[in-house]
């Protein structure tokens, strides 16, 4: 997709898909809630969506796939923000403006909540580690599109380490976040989250070298 291109508008099949995808999503997360991490099977989600077995595992492998797809729609927003920047703005500045974009603070609600969960418990390392992947790769793949058409945007070493980089951040932001809120999903702590990821992005686009704005910092 061109910078500033419309997507296409998505076909009931598509719709559909979409539909059961986010049912499976918020029966995973519900039964979570509910019972705690270890505590529920594939064939609970599915029962709890009102799908088959057969039909869970066309859309996830694992329980923890299918808990790690929680943050996927906060990524995919920040993802289809980033397209529309201008193609020759900085990778760098465009993840930022991409991040601001997303004015309401709820939209990082999914990805705290499942950080939170997975800093409670040890079962959930895999789950955190399956978001993180997932992350890693919708950031590489939109770099190597960015880039395709720079001087070095084909250098794989390039890409991998600033992907990297960025996910690097990420996760820095939430480790500050979480040690400062613990479980607080309020508006306000949500709020500090957002302006932490802005920060990281900042921090690693001025090569650590200005220091993060105070709005951020526990006062």
């Amino acid at each position: 997709m061109s910078p500033g291109a419309a997507p296409a508008p998505q076909s009931r099949r598509e719709l559909n898909k979409a539909a059961t995808r986010q049912a499976i999503k918020d029966a995973a997360l519900e039964l979570l809630r509910a019972r705690g991490p270890g505590n529920f099977t594939v064939e609970d989600i599915a029962e709890a969506a009102g799908i088959s077995r057969r039909t869970f595992f066309n859309y996830f492998s694992t329980t923890d796939a299918a808990l790690a797809s929680i943050v996927h729609g906060f990524l995919d927003n920040a993802i289809q923000q980033l397209r529309l920047r201008p193609a020759d703005e900085p990778l760098l500045e465009s993840a930022q403006a991409a991040l601001m974009a997303l004015a309401d603070p709820k939209a990082v609600a999914p990805l705290a909540e499942l950080f939170t969960l997975t800093q409670q418990s040890p079962l959930m390392a895999h789950t955190e580690l399956e978001a993180w992947d997932h992350c890693r790769g919708q950031v590489f793949a939109v770099a190597r599109e960015r880039l395709a058409g720079t001087p070095g945007g084909q250098d794989e070493l390039y890409v991998h380490a600033l992907a990297g980089s960025v996910i690097s951040c990420g996760k820095a932001a939430m480790e500050v976040w979480f040690s400062r809120r613990g479980p607080d999903l309020s508006a306000e702590s949500l709020t500090e989250l957002r302006q932490l990821l802005i920060d990281a992005m900042a921090l690693l686009g001025t090569g650590f070298t200005t220091p993060a704005p105070s709005a951020s910092r526990s006062s």
